[in-house]
C-alpha cells in the first residue's frame, strides 16, 4: 500500500512537471496581472480607488465614480471579474479581447470615451490573451455597476467632469 502511494505521487509530480500547458497557464496569468496593474485597470475599475482607498477585496469588480463626458453621459467602469450577473462571466475569451482592443462589446455597444481601447489596440496577441486570461482568473465579485447614463439622466454616483479646454470658467 505505503509502495502504491509513493509511486502515485511520483508520477503525479511527473505529470505537473512535463505538462507544459500548467506552468505556460501560469505565466500567462501572471503576465496578464502585470498587464492589467501596469495598465491602470485597476484604477477606474476598483471601488474606491478615486476615494482614496481602493477596496482590495473588490479588485476590478467596478468602480463607485463615474466620469462625466458633457454632451455624452457619465461612465463608470464596469465590473471585470467574471460574475457572471455582473460581470464579464458569460463573455468569452475573444469578446474581453475584442472589447478593450476596439472598443466594442458583444452585445454591439460601444465603450464610453473614458475607456482607453485605442492605447489597447496595438497590443501583441500574445498580450491581449494574457489579460483575458488573468481577467478570467480572478474571484468573481457580485457587483452590479449604475449607468451609463446620458446627458440629462439622474446619475447616482459621485462623478468627475472631463472639461475640454476653455470650458472652464476662471475665476476673475
Amino acid at each position: 500500500m505505503r509502495w502504491s502511494v509513493c509511486l502515485l505521487a511520483k508520477l503525479a509530480l511527473v505529470a505537473m512537471c512535463t505538462n507544459p500547458a500548467k506552468g505556460a497557464d501560469s505565466a500567462q496569468v501572471e503576465r496578464g496581472k502585470y498587464l492589467v496593474k501596469f495598465g491602470g485597470c485597476n484604477d477606474c475599475h476598483t471601488p474606491g480607488y478615486f476615494l482614496g482607498n481602493p477596496d482590495t477585496a473588490r479588485f476590478l469588480g467596478g468602480s463607485d465614480v463615474g466620469f462625466e463626458v458633457p454632451g455624452l453621459g457619465t461612465f463608470v467602469g464596469r465590473n471585470l471579474t467574471p460574475d457572471k450577473d455582473t460581470g464579464l462571466g458569460n463573455w468569452t475569451k475573444e469578446e474581453i479581447i475584442t472589447a478593450f482592443q476596439t472598443g466594442v462589446r458583444p452585445d454591439g455597444r460601444v465603450l464610453g470615451p473614458p475607456m482607453p481601447w485605442r492605447s489597447y489596440a496595438g497590443l501583441t496577441q500574445s498580450d491581449a490573451n494574457a489579460i483575458a486570461d488573468y481577467l478570467r482568473s480572478l474571484p468573481p465579485v457580485h457587483q452590479a455597476i449604475p449607468g451609463p447614463f446620458g446627458p440629462g439622466e439622474k446619475v447616482r454616483v459621485l462623478r468627475l467632469t472631463i472639461l475640454p479646454p476653455g470650458d472652464i470658467s476662471q475665476p476673475k
